[in-house]
This record gives structure tokens, C-alpha cells and sequence, in this order.
């Protein structure tokens, strides 16, 4: 726990040089790094050895973080886990938060904001850019998300990412739109949708929509 505003850390990032500079923002900022690694294994490890207040987690690095995330939420639940990504991706977001995490930071943050930003999470904040927050809003309020039946078969055949599109462009977005949103070209969309035509045997979007709602 947290005893006079001194945070204990263990950090796991695989680049470096990255990591010096993160260590050295938490330092300044009252932050005591307890041990630090490049390896989602061995964050485990040291998060369990170590107890820490947060362990601060890379997504993308060996091993994979939102594993980590998922054994120290699990072994540790008196660590608070923090991702630290340059991944702005919807599945990364929310299969961290569905591991334990309570705050999603990229890469691109101040690291001086890096202190106060771990001091929110341990009061029960969540930390994360206003965009990741209003990406979470849209994904439970969407009212053509409680009519997509997400168990139905027909949905069993898409993948995570054919899913997201084909439910934004249910709620009438367009493919320019969707596309920013994902951060991928519209080009991509269309890659999207054809497979999922191609997937449910229909010839239109809507006949897929009809599939989607009412199988």
C-alpha cells in the first residue's frame, strides 16, 4: 500500500531507453521503483516478489503485458496495473481493462504526468486519455450494439475487428469514418466488410446486419 505518498512500482518495458526515462520521471515524482524488467514473465515474477502499489505494463513486449496483467491481477490483487502502450488499438484497450487493468496510458504521455497519473489509479481513478474514455462510452451505449446479438452464430464467425466495423456501420457511420475511428484506411474497411459478407454468405451489408440482429 501506499505510505506517505511513495508509490512502489515494478515496470516491465522491453525498450530501454524508454524505460530509463520513465524510471527517472517516477523517481522525481516521489515513485520508488522496485524492480524492472523487459519481460511480461518476469514482471509476474517481480510483482509477486515484490508486492508493489502498480506495476507498470508494456502490452507489446515479450511474453505479452495483458498476460501479465491477467496472472498479476490474479496473484497479486493488491497491485493496481497500469498499461503503458503505444497502442491505441480498441482490442489492446479493452482486453486490458477485462485483464484488471485500471489505467491505459500511451506512450506519448509526459512522463512527468507519469507520478500523478498512478496516484489516481491507486484512489480509484481511472487513468487514460479522454479519447480511450469516450471509445468505452460508445462501446456500451451504442444502441445498435444491444441489438448486434454478439453469441449468435452468425457473430461466432466474425473476428474482433470485422465485429467493431460492421457494428459502427450499423449505427449508420460511414466507411471514412469507421476507418478513423479504427485507425485504419477506408480501404481496410471494405477489406473488413467483404470478408464478412463472404463469411455469412450474404451479397449486401444489410442482409449481414439482419443476420447479425436476429440469429
Amino acid at each position: 500500500m501506499v505510505s506517505d505518498d511513495r508509490i512502489s512500482v515494478v515496470m516491465a518495458d522491453d525498450h530501454q531507453p524508454l524505460r530509463d526515462r520513465i524510471r527517472i520521471a517516477l523517481e522525481e515524482g516521489g515513485c520508488e521503483i522496485r524492480a524492472e524488467t523487459a519481460s511480461a514473465h518476469d514482471a509476474v515474477r517481480l510483482a509477486i516478489e515484490h508486492q508493489p502499489d502498480v506495476a507498470l505494463l508494456d502490452i507489446h513486449m515479450p511474453g505479452n503485458g495483458i498476460h501479465a496483467a491477467q496472472q498479476i491481477s490474479r496473484d497479486v490483487p493488491g497491485t493496481a496495473i497500469v498499461m503503458l502502450t503505444s497502442s491505441a488499438e480498441d482490442d489492446d484497450l479493452f482486453d486490458s481493462l477485462r485483464a484488471g487493468a485500471s489505467g491505459y496510458l500511451l506512450k506519448d504521455t509526459d512522463p512527468a504526468l507519469l507520478p500523478a497519473a498512478l496516484r489516481s489509479v491507486l484512489r480509484g481513478e481511472a487513468a487514460m486519455p479522454a479519447t480511450l474514455v469516450t471509445r468505452i462510452m460508445d462501446e456500451f451505449r451504442g444502441p445498435t450494439r444491444r441489438r448486434f446479438m454478439r453469441k449468435s452464430s452468425a457473430a461466432s464467425k466474425l473476428s474482433a475487428r470485422e465485429w467493431e466495423v460492421m457494428e459502427l456501420l450499423g449505427q449508420g457511420v460511414s466507411t471514412e469514418e469507421v476507418g478513423k475511428r479504427l485507425f485504419v484506411s477506408p480501404t481496410t474497411v471494405r477489406v473488413h466488410v467483404s470478408a464478412v459478407l463472404r463469411k455469412l454468405s450474404v451479397t449486401d451489408r444489410e442482409s449481414a446486419f439482419r443476420l447479425l440482429r436476429d440469429d
